[in-house]
């Protein structure tokens, strides 16, 4: 588990990057504000991933010039900027390109999502269509949990099955929109994703034993 958090934190570092040069504060912001599994990044696990890449040559550093401050404070410490290296923009294709379950699980899914403008059109199907099935297979699992133990609930249980069943029949719905738009969207090998999947408003599955975060806040 913690390596899949080091790889994924990696490629959300290389996505980011591969917009625009940042420091290390601007990484830390968009990462904590945008992308849900890294809402609670520290700098001590940011810093320690950037040395990574830096030593892999995905990513090379700039330092900015030293700014100074009024009174007696002295001088700042000079900003040091992240950029992708062409070996990087490399590995962000590769992992570009990745449509297996590591890309629709629970706790990557939003990631892969948030860079789905760059991704090719046949991938980001590939990534929708087996998010869906991981969701159905949610579905009759809380379904046949839900037929066998009915009676053994006590009311907020029930309460908690039925928000998850609510949850997940949502982004089911959800996948099946952003599919159907997909397949009727001409193929390009990496266009913008439709505009329900660039809103600012999309679902997460939540159920009883499973909440994992999302970068962006549901609206039915």
């Amino acid at each position: 588990m913690a390596a899949r958090r080091t790889e994924l934190l990696e490629f959300a570092v290389l996505g980011l990057l591969h917009e625009a040069p940042q420091h290390g504060y601007e990484l830390r912001k968009r990462l904590n504000a945008a992308l849900g599994p890294f809402r609670a990044l520290s700098y001590g696990t940011l810093y320690p991933c950037l040395r990574s890449l830096l030593d892999k040559g995905w990513i090379s550093e700039a330092t900015l010039g030293r700014s100074t401050t009024t009174g007696t404070t002295g001088s700042r410490r000079a900003r040091i900027v992240y950029e992708l290296t062409a070996d990087g923009k490399e590995r962000f294709q590769d992992l570009l390109r990745e449509a297996g379950p590591t890309a629709w699980e629970d706790d990557t899914f939003d990631v892969h999502f948030a860079f789905f403008a760059r991704t090719e059109a046949e991938v980001r199907l590939r990534i929708l269509e087996g998010r869906r099935s991981r969701l159905e297979e949610r579905l009759e699992n809380i379904r046949a949990v839900s037929a066998k133990n009915r009676e053994r609930f006590d009311s907020y249980t029930a309460e908690l099955e039925r928000h998850g069943l609510d949850s997940a029949e949502r982004e089911v719905r959800w996948l099946n929109e952003l599919i159907t738009a997909e397949r009727n969207t001409p193929t390009a090998a990496a266009t913008p994703a439709p505009t329900s999947a660039a809103s600012p408003a999309t679902p997460s599955s939540t159920t009883q034993n499973d909440q994992p975060s999302t970068p962006f806040n549901h609206k039915e």
